[in-house]
């Protein structure tokens, strides 16, 4: 029996590491990773799994009988590939007697309030019972818009759901690197500060044959989720007993020491910039005030412009005089009232400091 790090884990395989060089699935590195998750269940640690692979899978199986544009393409792929993947976990899951379960979302089931409640209510129950969640992206009706910008996006997500310890993301090299890790004078950086520790000048921008993201998309996940109190690791899937040498507290891949924890509703904010429903500009005052180190709601006093048509409860982007993002909210009112309320003193706020992420 072994000591570990964590208690509630999500685990993210991307599709570079599930895929051999000519697309079919690596289930040998497949097989690994499901006994090593299935060791750490039996330890009584909770875990997620997003997988990435469907799309790769499909492409591995099926080709176009007739011509397919891009997006129809990937459905096809996706809606092909997914049975094959899932079918492969469940079998090796089962063979190491643990039970496993799929879930499909888009990312419009993070944006409504109602579809975000019940997919949290179905993460505790199979927890509670002990089933392994296998996540991924919709991709048959996730097009454009609608999409993620990977499964690391996603895996953040889920992630700050749960109210997991720590993300494990991991990809096919050994971690992010303080230059190019084709050279042989570069290293793995080991460690990284949530606020203060700077890598994304180091990383490649390119993204791999099977999957959509890359380490720069990884880097900026791992910062956002750090910063609402998760810890993250970046590693190579390929290697043998990754996820428990990460999880006895290990020396490997690249990690993101988190903040304070924050409450399951700030986690839910770290990530919804781009479910936002409208915006609040507010003047150089307000702006000030938020950033300070007192807890500041916002006040309508402070507010100078609303774009949107949101109601309450919904997310808004609050921006400052000079354009500048500072975070997001949930609003305690909807947008024709806080038009009405506009630079008025001594009225409710429209957002409250607990239901504010500042950048």
């Amino acid at each position: 029996m072994i000591d570990t790090k964590y208690q509630k884990i999500v685990i993210k395989i991307g599709s570079n590491v599930l895929s051999k060089t000519a697309g079919d699935l690596d289930t040998v590195t497949m097989d690994k990773l499901c006994k090593q998750i299935s060791y750490l269940h039996k330890l009584g640690i909770d875990i997620v799994l997003v997988s990435s692979g469907a799309v790769a899978s499909g492409k591995s199986l099926f080709k176009p009988i007739h011509p397919t544009d891009d997006i129809s393409a990937r459905q096809m792929y996706a809606a092909i590939g997914q049975v094959k993947l899932l079918s492969n976990y469940y079998e090796l899951f089962n063979s190491v007697h643990l039970n496993c379960a799929q879930v499909l979302v888009t990312k419009e089931d993070f944006r409504d309030r109602n579809h975000y409640m019940n997919m949290q209510n179905c993460f505790q129950v199979l927890l509670r019972n002990k089933i392994l969640p296998i996540v991924n992206e919709n991709d048959v009706i996730s097009i454009t818009e609608l999409m993620f910008t990977d499964n690391d996006e996603l895996a953040g997500l889920v992630a700050g759901m749960i109210n997991a310890d720590a993300l494990i993301i991991l990809s096919n090299i050994d971690g992010i690197y303080d230059g190019n890790p084709a050279l042989p004078g570069s290293k793995v950086i080991y460690d990284i500060d949530a606020v203060h520790g700077k890598a994304d000048t180091f990383i490649s921008a390119s993204r791999s044959d099977f999957g959509r993201g890359g380490m720069l998309t990884k880097y900026h996940i791992a910062r956002k989720v750090c910063k609402s109190g998760i810890a993250v690791h970046i590693a190579n899937g390929k290697n043998d007993d990754i996820l428990l040498q990460i999880t006895t507290g290990q020396r490997v891949g690249t990690y993101f020491k988190p903040l304070q924890k924050s409450t399951s509703l700030k986690k839910r904010l770290s990530f919804s910039e781009t479910f936002a429903k409208g915006k609040v500009h507010i003047n150089a005052g307000a702006a000030s005030a938020l950033v300070s180190s007192k807890a500041v709601s916002l006040l309508p006093v402070g507010i100078t412009r609303i774009e949107g048509d949101f109601q309450k409860g919904d997310i808004v982007l609050i921006i400052d005089n000079n354009a500048k993002v500072l975070g997001l909210g949930k609003v305690q009112y909807h947008a024709k009232k806080a038009m009405e309320l506009i630079g008025e003193k001594n009225q409710k706020p429209l957002v409250h400091y607990d239901y504010l992420f500042l950048y």
